[in-house]
């Protein structure tokens, strides 16, 4: 294995889902760039570029926590579903609201969801290689609508998860994965 490989293999085998992060560490706008800026660069079949971010901070998060828990109250979600919902996003320093376009047909809008989760997928291992730790969580569907309006994203846009994003304050233990089973055919 050459050395390129083996750092790549230990940079996606670091990557933790984990929300042991200082609250009251700022993580700069720029850095929050550069890694939705990378996570542009994910496969797009059509080029359609469905991409869509919102960088959340201080008291927007605040806000962002009341928008998803005022759209779960009105679907008439539990009231500790609720109460949570409010609370839930102060729990790193940034958010990332990552949206997805809605396509012309089904098709094109399933493609986008696609090359949007694999964009995530880049934008977390660029936020591991910078120090930095996550936790990519779902939007609730019944604050679809409400959160995409929040962040300012176009008409029809899937919310396809918010990340949380912070400076780690200690590592959880890696999982352990199943074993590997390829079928080789032919």
């Amino acid at each position: 294995m050459s050395e390129n490989h083996s750092e790549f293999d230990r940079l996606v085998k670091a990557r933790r889902t984990s929300l042991l992060v200082d609250k009251s560490r700022a993580v700069p706008d720029s850095l929050i760039e550069e890694i939705c800026d990378l996570a542009m660069w994910a496969p797009n079949h059509k080029r359609t570029w469905p991409w869509r971010f919102a960088h959340v901070k201080g008291e927007g998060r605040a806000a962002y926590g009341n928008t998803v828990a005022d759209a779960l109250a009105t679907a008439g979600k539990d009231e500790d579903a609720v109460a949570k919902a409010r609370t839930k996003f102060l729990r790193s320093p940034s958010l990332i609201v990552v949206g997805s376009a809605q396509g012309e047909d089904q098709l094109r809008t399933d493609e986008n969801r696609d090359a949007v989760a694999a964009g995530i997928q880049t934008l977390l291992l660029a936020a591991t290689a910078r120090g930095l730790a996550t936790y990519w969580g779902s939007c609730p569907p019944p604050a679809q609508k409400a959160v995409a309006d929040f962040c300012g994203f176009d008409r029809g846009t899937a919310i396809i998860g918010h990340i949380y994003v912070g400076w780690p304050t200690g590592a959880p233990e890696a999982p352990a994965r199943p074993e590997l089973r390829v079928n080789h055919i032919g």
